[in-house]
């Protein structure tokens, strides 16, 4: 079974074809120079730029998969959430593809596709499990006992983990995006010489908060503490804080496997700290942790293969809560 997966829920035009669960193609065409003069993504100029490489990066995918567009099983397409005038983008070419082709049309919740995205290199894993999905929009924890059943823990009160990764960088005067820069100034500096807090200590619940770092970063810096010791201390703590929070569910709930996606899972001090909590953590591969078509293949390959649904009828939907649990 060939399926197409198409993803433009945000800045990031993702087309991939995965053949049976396997991964075969995942293109991306980023949209980082584009943006990084505004220090994070305009929505307008994301949706023009989708609409100029969607087409041709299809046609990319099925030249490097070798295959005819006529083989195609299967079409799926990120319905939300996201910026609204992006997903459409992708969201109504798989949709005319798929009807043009007279194959069925999968939409697929975002972070269901996030999650999938994570068992690409290992399919053995079967439920229950815990799932992290930490990216510039998301700051999700979900407990999966089932295939395609969700039972959401907690979720961020405010600023998703990216986004204070990215606001943070803005404010040290970094690039965008922001994460990839403070990881690389944190290695310059002593964490110990900033006093920044971890949020959220003593709550028993599973939320995160990501906004009171933010404002503290601005404090730091108005104090005259050191760029790199502010990166460094920022981190500590964005990531101490989220493995509190998923060792904290982990107990709770006693699953020992977590899955961790999204673009801040690419970070190394966030890799060691859960790490080191003694759970079985599983990675997504290289490119397939931050927004990409192939996760969006998968996660129709997992729920859809078996008994595939036409589902041309549902609309796009920025507000999209992963809500599919008993």
């Amino acid at each position: 079974m060939w399926i197409l997966g198409i993803d433009t829920s945000c800045d990031d035009t993702g087309v991939g074809l995965v053949r049976d669960g396997s991964v075969v193609v995942n293109l991306v065409a980023s949209q980082t120079l584009l943006h990084q003069r505004y220090g994070g993504v305009v929505p307008e100029l994301a949706s023009r730029e989708h609409t100029q490489v969607i087409d041709g990066l299809v046609q990319q995918a099925l030249l490097e998969g070798g295959i005819e567009v006529s083989q195609l099983d299967l079409v799926a397409a990120t319905r939300g959430p996201g910026l609204i005038g992006a997903l459409l983008v992708g969201y109504t070419y798989g949709k005319g593809l798929a009807f043009a082709l007279g194959k069925p049309f999968v939409a697929v919740h975002h972070l269901e596709g996030h999650i999938y995205a994570a068992l690409a290199e290992h399919p053995e894993v079967e439920p229950p499990f815990l799932a992290l999905i930490a990216s510039g929009g998301h700051t999700h924890l979900f407990e999966v006992p089932a295939w395609g059943t969700y039972r959401l823990l907690g979720a961020t009160l405010d600023d998703a983990a990216g986004e204070a990764f990215d606001k943070s960088a803005r404010l040290l005067g970094l690039g965008y995006p922001g994460g990839p820069e403070i990881e690389r100034l944190a290695q310059q500096g002593d964490a110990s010489r900033v006093p920044l807090g971890v949020p959220l200590q003593g709550q028993e619940g599973f939320a995160f908060s990501f906004s009171g770092l933010k404002t503290a970063v601005a404090r730091a810096l108005e104090k005259g503490y050191a760029p790199a010791d502010i990166a460094a201390r920022f981190q500590q703590v964005a990531v101490e804080h989220i493995a509190q929070v998923v060792t904290r569910a982990a107990l709770h709930s006693g699953l020992r496997t977590l899955l961790v996606t999204g673009g801040v899972a690419q970070n190394a001090a966030l890799k060691a700290h859960l790490q080191a909590a003694g759970l079985r953590i599983l990675f997504p591969p290289r490119g397939l942790a931050t927004d990409n078509g192939a996760m969006i293949a998968l996660a129709a390959w997992r729920t859809q293969a078996q008994n595939p649904q036409n589902q041309l009828n549902l609309p796009a939907a920025a507000y999209l809560p992963l809500s599919r649990a008993p």
